[in-house]
């Protein structure tokens, strides 16, 4: 198995609703298959892959947006839930 080739590590824009503008640290590898794998660290399994850079920096956008919902959603849950406890 050949050992995948580090690319660089960047910051991309990411445009979601009040986070405009906010950077995030990824990691861009290509695998042996020639694909581009980019992870975000700061979200735990937030990673996607493309067959472009382009495509790939496009796929992690979307993944961050969701985790970014989800965490949000989740922030909501527990208030409403905490907020209906005796």
């Amino acid at each position: 198995m050949q050992k995948q080739e580090i690319l660089r590590a960047r910051n991309v824009l990411v445009y979601t609703g009040g986070m405009a503008g906010t950077q995030v640290p990824l990691v861009v590898e290509r695998d042996v298959d020639g694909f581009y794998v980019v992870e975000c660290p700061v979200f735990e399994g937030c990673y996607t892959q493309g067959k472009t850079l382009d495509e790939a920096l496009t796929n992690i956008r979307e993944a961050i947006a969701l985790a970014l919902k989800e965490k949000k959603d989740a922030a909501l849950l527990r208030r409403d839930l905490c907020a209906k406890l005796p």
